[in-house]
């Protein structure tokens, strides 16, 4: 299940580690993956909303600057600059993506209690397991 929750996140986005991770909340070790994904697929969705609000934003003040006004000319260069390096951004955040779910779930098959870089730390936190799937106890 956790090998799962990392290979779904290809095709189910969030919804595929959310469902694992509510359903299989007995196991530390799935719920560690699955929320490791989860946490992924959301800071994605949150990166695909930020973009796509500068690319309409870019989109709508282009014509309210330069579409409506017949003498301003044609639309700056750093419009034809901009998005391209838009839609870059988002090819190669998918392949990130696409890798990191491919990797870790070859982990999680292993066995291995893999974390992300940032967000296998946070996951640790929330789950409040230690390396290894250890119980970390509440400190009094």
């Amino acid at each position: 299940m956790a090998t799962l929750a990392h290979a779904l996140q290809i095709i189910g986005s969030w919804i595929a580690p959310l469902v694992i991770f509510l359903v299989n909340r007995k196991s530390r070790f799935v719920s560690f993956h699955a929320l490791q994904a989860l946490l992924l697929q959301i800071v994605h969705l949150v990166v695909l909303v930020v973009m796509m609000v500068a690319w309409l934003i870019i989109i709508f003040s282009t014509i309210a600057l330069h579409g409506l006004n017949k003498a301003a000319g044609p639309p700056p260069v750093a419009f034809f600059i901009v998005f391209p390096l838009l839609w870059l951004g988002l090819v190669l955040i998918g392949i990130g993506i696409l890798v990191i779910a491919i990797v870790y779930s070859i982990k999680a098959g292993r066995g291995e209690w893999a974390e992300y870089p940032v967000l296998g730390r946070l996951a640790r936190k929330m789950l409040k397991i230690g390396p290894g799937g250890a119980v970390i106890s509440p400190q009094t």
